[in-house]
């Protein structure tokens, strides 16, 4: 065995504009220099263009996305050697270390690391072989254990023997979500076409590099912040697997995307970088981490944009003066980036809970705002009323009869 040379590419906010080897995109990787630097690895079967190019428009105007392939995967070089998903990491540091020894990377700004299935894996190695090489990662769609090793050498044997169109048909079920495939022709075409292009000896090595994959016993050695991202409808590596190395690690929290199977990245772009947004320029770094208050009050900002709108922000920062800009900085900087921002629940529910919250208080003004800021969150007016008919027992009915008229007229202006 031996450690493979990984391909780097940089994924651009256009994905027919990504490059090929990170070497010819040295210029458009030094301006960027100023946003912190997000390595990004692919799954089993696919390339990372065509798996994490649907989330790069989310994606760049946070991080510059550099991603890894595969050995004869994408645009990764195939092998004719195996190799272990330890080597595989030690492959993702090497390459690091060379982007940044030529100048086209520059971890000034933080590094941080989100990998799906194979390279989820190679995230939580890369944890336990190099603390502290990453602000925080972002092992996604997989576990610390990935199915069995004879199921593993017997795929690989196969693939060997046939070539990797004989698993475009299993894949197809088992990296979607129901509906997806419908709904999203090209995105799914394009990945099972990597599928089919990818070198199969090469395949069959990262078969049997997962079929030697066990770190379940070393999790608690991962010192970094990190996320075990699952989807909701992921077969292979369901969310129970997320919550078991989220509990194990150090500084672990969990999270589903809901619409999401095994390639979270593709077929949820935005949910997916809305979890790693949260967690990395959030809450996920900021305990004992050395990020300036700045960087709270930015990804603050960042979330209070998202949940009240531009206008409302633009509006409240517009209007405050000497007297009021302390109030200004300290709501945005810790209701916002400290409390909003933290991965440990979905935002319809913090946002039932705001509400209830001023409804219980008598804030209608307040209460007005967050009806809308629910809508923005994905909250349903139907649950938006079952979140008034509650707080009808708990807080009162003349309360909740307030509550109703100014749903009501809410609603109705979302409605128009």
């Amino acid at each position: 065995m031996t450690q493979p040379q990984l391909v780097a590419t940089l994924l651009t906010a256009t994905a027919e504009d990504a490059t090929g080897a990170a070497g010819s995109a040295a210029s458009t990787a030094a301006a960027e220099a100023a946003r912190p630097v997000l390595i990004v690895g692919p799954s089993l079967g696919t390339g990372v263009k065509a798996l994490w190019g649907p989330a790069i428009a989310d994606l760049a105007p946070y991080f510059t996305v550099i991603g890894w392939d595969l050995p004869g995967h994408g645009d990764g070089t195939p092998v004719t050697e195996g190799f272990s998903i330890e080597e595989l990491a030690a492959g993702v540091k090497a390459l690091i270390e060379k982007l940044e020894s030529e100048g086209q990377l520059d971890a000034s700004q933080g590094l941080y690391y989100a990998g799906v299935s194979v390279g989820g894996a190679t995230g939580y190695q890369l944890g336990i072989s190099f603390p502290g090489l990453f602000k925080g990662i972002a092992p996604i769609c997989t576990a610390a254990k990935i199915g069995t090793p004879e199921a593993w050498n017997e795929r690989a044997d196969l693939v060997e023997k046939a070539g990797t169109p004989t698993m475009v048909s299993g894949s197809a079920l088992r990296w979607f979500a129901p509906g997806f495939i419908e709904k999203n022709p090209v995105v799914s075409t394009n990945l099972l076409h990597t599928l089919q292009d990818a070198d199969r000896v090469s395949y069959a090595f990262v078969s049997r590099a997962l079929a030697g994959y066990d770190v379940r016993e070393q999790l608690g050695q991962i010192s970094d912040p990190l996320i075990a991202i699952a989807g909701r409808h992921d077969a292979v590596c369901p969310p129970e697997d997320a919550e078991f190395a989220a509990a194990r690690v150090q500084k672990g929290h969990s999270a589903v995307v809901e619409t999401a199977a095994h390639l979270a990245p593709a077929e949820d772009p935005a949910a997916t970088t809305q979890l790693l947004v949260d967690f990395f320029l959030g809450e996920g770094v900021a305990a004992g981490s050395d990020r300036l208050p700045g960087d709270t009050y930015d990804a603050g900002m960042v979330v209070r944009r998202e949940v009240l709108g531009s206008e409302h922000v633009d509006r409240a920062t517009s209007s405050s003066n000497a007297f009021t800009d302390e109030f200004q900085e300290m709501i945005t900087r810790y209701a916002w980036g400290t409390i909003w921002t933290r991965p440990g629940l979905p935002r319809t529910t913090r946002s039932a809970i705001t509400l209830t919250a001023m409804i219980a208080g008598g804030y209608w003004e307040e209460l007005e705002m967050h009806v809308h800021a629910a809508l923005r969150n994905g909250m349903t007016p139907e649950e938006i009323k079952e979140v008034f008919l509650q707080s009808a027992i708990y807080c009162s009915v003349p309360a909740a009869n307030v509550a109703f008229k100014i749903g009501k007229k809410v609603l109705e202006e979302y409605e128009k």
